[in-house]
C-alpha cells in the first residue's frame, strides 16, 4: 500500500531507506516515546526493519516529505497489533516536529483503515510526557478513553505513564469515491 497527500507520501520501507532511516528516527527524543525501537538505534536495525517482509495489507510505512525540495524521510506510521487490537503508531524525526506532517499522515491512514482493511475500531496510546502526540490524536478524531497504562521505551530508564485513545471506524465512514 502507498499514499499520497499534499506534501507527503507513505510508502513501505526499502532496503535503500536504511541510513536515512537509522538518521532520522536514532534520536533518544524520538525513541524514548516508542515501545518496539531498539536504543541505541543503529545501522543494522534499520536494514533488518527494512528488509522485513510486508503482507500485502499490511500498513506500514515511512513518511517521505516532498514539499521541500529534495524528498526526505522524516518518519514512519503504521498500524500494528497492541495488546489484542489494531494501534495507530507514528513518530517523526525532530527537524519535522511542528509542521502537522503527524496529523496528515495520520489521517491517510486513517482512511486506508477505514476503506481498505477490515477494521471498526483503531486503538492509540502516547507517553504523558509527550502531549503533542495526544494532540495529534485529538486532530484525528481520537477520544480519549480514560485508562492509563505503565510502559517501558528501551530509551528510558523507567516505566512511564502512557494515555490511551480509540477511534471509531464504523460511526465515521463516507463513502469513497470510485473510478470505474
Amino acid at each position: 500500500m502507498f499514499a499520497r497527500t499534499k506534501r507527503l507520501t507513505l510508502r513501505p520501507a526499502w532496503p535503500e531507506d536504511a541510513a536515512a532511516l537509522a538518521q532520522a528516527i536514532g534520536h533518544d527524543a524520538v525513541i524514548r516515546m516508542l515501545l518496539r525501537v531498539p536504543h541505541p538505534y543503529r545501522l543494522a536495525d534499520a536494514e533488518a526493519f527494512c528488509a522485513a517482509p510486508l503482507a500485502h495489507d499490511e500498513a506500514r510505512f515511512v513518511i517521505v516529505a516532498h514539499d521541500r525540495g529534495a524528498p526526505a524521510l522524516i518518519g514512519g506510521i503504521g498500524i500494528s497489533e497492541h495488546e489484542g487490537a489494531p494501534n495507530l503508531g507514528y513518530w517523526l524525526t525532530p527537524s519535522a516536529w511542528g509542521r502537522g506532517y503527524a496529523t496528515e499522515a495520520g489521517r491517510a491512514v486513517i482512511d486506508m483503515a477505514r476503506h481498505a482493511l477490515p477494521l471498526r475500531r483503531l486503538d492509540a496510546w502516547h507517553f504523558a510526557d509527550n502531549p503533542a502526540s495526544g494532540a495529534v490524536l485529538r486532530k484525528l478524531g481520537f477520544r480519549a478513553t480514560g485508562r492509563t497504562a505503565t510502559r517501558h521505551s528501551p530509551a528510558r530508564t523507567e516505566a512511564a505513564a502512557t494515555l490511551s485513545y480509540e477511534l471509531d471506524l464504523v460511526d465515521r465512514c463516507e463513502p469513497m469515491p470510485i473510478a470505474a
